[in-house]
């Protein structure tokens, strides 16, 4: 690989930076262009992103780099723990009928190496722990996923997973109460990654 088509290791914006033509501002903004593209936090692809986000921060993980979208896992802990997040919502952005039913995709995967644009021959689960995220309000009017309180989390052991007798492929709601137990609040979340590694390390 020569130099040239190496690797791009984005920059952190600010937001400030102009739409140009050549270096002439064209009077908008990448922050205009963010609040066009990413205002609706309901929508299912903006929505998984924000729960990585909100993941991240009950973590301990610094937010002054950028989110690598093409990452094995989503984050590491400042414990050096590898976490996959899923979300899921009852509400969304369209007309409903009936809230959604809860199902989280769980698959595995073949890891794609962005250093080396090589990709794992065997699939299998990246992360030591997976975080399940759920906006799970229930009233669209009063919805707002910026309110941890609004959310819950199930936290397992990556192996617990893959000793799943029944899908490898997703997990309902049910599935997982019965597999992580209750759901855990944002300011607890931290303490119950930790724990599902230390259980594993003791198991």
């Amino acid at each position: 690989m020569t130099k040239e088509l190496s690797r791009i290791y984005p920059l952190r914006r600010s937001g400030n930076e102009p739409l140009h033509s050549n270096g002439h501002s064209l009077g908008v903004t990448l922050l205009d262009f963010w609040r066009w593209s990413s205002s609706d936090l309901i929508s299912n692809a903006t929505r998984g992103v924000l729960a990585e986000f909100i993941v991240a921060s009950a973590l301990g993980i610094k937010l002054d780099s950028v989110r690598d979208e093409w990452g094995a896992f989503d984050l590491e802990t400042p414990e050096g723990i590898t976490v996959e997040v899923k979300s899921a919502a009852y509400i969304q952005s369209w007309s409903q009928r009936n809230l959604s039913s809860i199902m989280f995709r769980v698959p595995k995967t073949r890891a794609w190496n962005a250093d080396t644009n090589v990709q794992e021959k065997e699939p299998r689960r990246q992360a030591q722990v997976y975080v399940f995220a759920l906006l799970a309000h229930q009233d669209k009017a009063s919805i707002d996923p910026l309110n941890v309180d609004q959310w819950q989390f199930f936290v397992l052991p990556t192996e617990v997973l893959d000793a799943r007798i029944r899908s490898q492929h997703s997990i309902t709601l049910r599935s997982l109460e019965r597999l992580a137990g209750q759901a855990i609040p944002y300011d607890a979340l931290r303490e119950a990654v930790r724990r599902a590694v230390r259980e594993k390390t003791a198991g």
